[in-house]
């Protein structure tokens, strides 16, 4: 049994040893206070983390969906809609050289620039059409339907020839492409849908650096040449051609070097998603610059972009509406061209504003 001056000595310790767990709660509150304003203001990288760890957070639980197939109890439907699942994940089986429908395309198929059969997260996955087809498309200068619009990919991006829109096989990709979006209002636009924005580089994207980065990176799938592999029947490639002759055409719109760099950045080399990317934003326009520079087929499309002003920035042909060069729309820097563009825009405000006064 402890005597009074005991415990006393006790209490005393008892007390230092509260006195220290406090001053360490306070300073382990303290710095979680104060880690995010040191992360944020006292390097990139930090912020760069606070700003991923955000991204991640929003991206559990907004991004759109797909609908699912198997919720479908119409059975016509649901096979309509699943033979045309399979022409998206299997085109060239069904339509490409040795297609057993018909030989009318270059052996790439549709998931291979729409992944997963267009499901996946900026994947440019087809969670818009639905909701926002007919539309009106700078391009035509037109309104636009999906037939029109799934054509347009068999004309460029399949580099073949555009199918009956009343045949089974137009009519099952619709069917498909409409079912995955129905969940989506009429009007909105999907969450995640088409391509993840892409900060624009101070300097021209380096297709000499690109080659490097598809050297070690690339490669090892896609092939030396960019010839990509066919499987062992023939019948579809396991990794597609990016250029050369069985590759998209110079009409796609990967080849336009914004949408190929987004695309290459969220889902490129294999493994990567939009929360993990593996390459920067650098390596990401110097290597879809490098693929773009290669020789690939050419498409005839003088009915394109008939207003030269709507033409995006980066339209590798001309004419333009500015005075920059064909190989700067091509490659950048693209902010000179923003900033004109913007002093044009307040231009004509200007004049509209004054002639109202008037």
């Amino acid at each position: 049994m402890l005597n009074g001056q005991d415990q006393d000595t006790t209490v005393q310790g008892l007390i230092a040893v509260v006195n220290k767990l406090i001053l360490v709660i306070i300073v382990l509150v303290a710095g979680i206070i104060t880690m995010p304003f040191v992360l944020y203001y006292g390097d990139n990288t930090g912020k760069e983390k606070i700003e991923k760890t955000a991204i991640q957070f929003q991206d559990t639980v907004a991004y759109w969906i797909a609908a699912d197939i198997n919720t479908i109890t119409d059975t016509k439907k649901k096979l309509l809609v699943e033979y045309g699942k399979e022409l998206i994940a299997h085109t060239s089986k069904y339509l490409g050289p040795r297609g057993s429908v018909m030989q009318m395309s270059n052996g790439m198929n549709c998931q291979n620039c729409h992944l997963q059969a267009g499901t996946v997260i900026w994947g440019n996955n087809y969670g818009s059409v639905a909701s926002l087809y007919p539309k009106f498309r700078a391009r035509s200068g037109s309104i636009e339907n999906i037939y029109k619009r799934v054509n347009d990919c068999f004309e460029r991006s399949l580099n073949g020839k555009a199918i009956d829109t009343a045949g089974k096989e137009m009519q099952a990709i619709a069917a498909y492409i409409n079912f995955l979006g129905s969940n989506v209002a009429k009007g909105k636009k999907a969450a995640g849908s088409g391509f993840k924005d892409l900060t624009f580089l101070n300097r021209a994207a380096d297709p000499q650096n690109g080659l490097t980065i598809y050297t070690t990176k690339c490669q090892s799938c896609h092939q030396a040449n960019g010839e990509g592999v066919f499987n062992p029947e023939k019948t579809e490639y396991i990794y597609p051609a990016l250029w050369g002759k069985n590759s998209f055409n110079d009409g796609a719109g990967l080849y336009r070097v914004s949408n190929f760099a987004k695309y290459i950045k969220y889902n490129m080399p294999q493994g990567t998603t939009y929360l993990s990317p593996k390459l920067t934003d650098d390596e990401a326009w110097d290597v879809a610059a490098y693929i773009i520079s290669q020789t690939r087929p050419h498409i005839n499309v003088p009915k394109d972009w008939p207003d030269i002003s709507k033409k995006p920035i980066d339209h590798p042909f001309g004419p333009y509406a500015d005075v920059f060069t064909e190989r700067q729309h091509k490659y950048g820097p693209f902010n000179p061209i923003i900033d004109e563009q913007k002093k044009k825009e307040e231009a004509v405000k200007q004049k509209a504003s004054a002639e109202v006064k008037n």
